[in-house]
């Protein structure tokens, strides 16, 4: 790793807040992937709506969208940014993996990664709440960056193996 990279660190080698004053405003994307692993009849009672908390999914989606908002307030390093779309899909991946994806965008001097993946732990973070009355083994992950846009850095899509 070339420490010359780590951007939050200032010279005396303490950490920063990166200056972004002057760089470029573009559409900035971010896709992340994660997912969370369950009992069959965890997952069962996902579909069907019967937990007794609720709408898992609904209360999870609004969960990873708050979070993505509030991103800099738990990470500190992280500006404050105005997001201007945040979608989060989920999938049934089989009896016992639920997946989901989190698209985060904005028009700014820098990117939504960490805006994305705030989002998916908390995603996974809230169906672990809502379900572990049933279900302590759950097993969250694991979440990566699938894909972003824009920014000085260019485009990046993960190449998995």
């Amino acid at each position: 790793m070339n420490k010359d990279k780590l951007t939050h660190f200032n010279e005396q080698g303490r950490a920063h807040m990166v200056d972004v004053t002057d760089k470029k405003e573009t559409k900035r994307m971010a896709v992340v992937r994660s997912q969370i692993q369950m009992q069959p009849e965890t997952l069962k009672r996902i579909k069907e709506g019967s937990m007794e908390k609720g709408d898992v999914l609904a209360v999870a989606q609004i969960a990873g969208i708050m979070a993505a908002k509030k991103t800099s307030d738990i990470i500190p390093m992280c500006h404050p940014i105005p997001l201007t779309g945040i979608d989060i899909t989920f999938e049934f991946v089989s009896e016992e993996v639920l997946s989901f994806e989190v698209t985060v965008k904005t028009t700014g001097v820098t990117g939504v990664e960490m805006e994305a993946l705030t989002a998916a732990q908390t995603v996974g973070l809230t169906i672990y709440d809502m379900c572990k009355a049933i279900d302590k083994g759950m097993i969250l992950g694991p979440t990566y960056l699938e894909r972003k846009q824009g920014g000085k850095s260019g485009d990046y899509h993960r190449q998995n193996p």
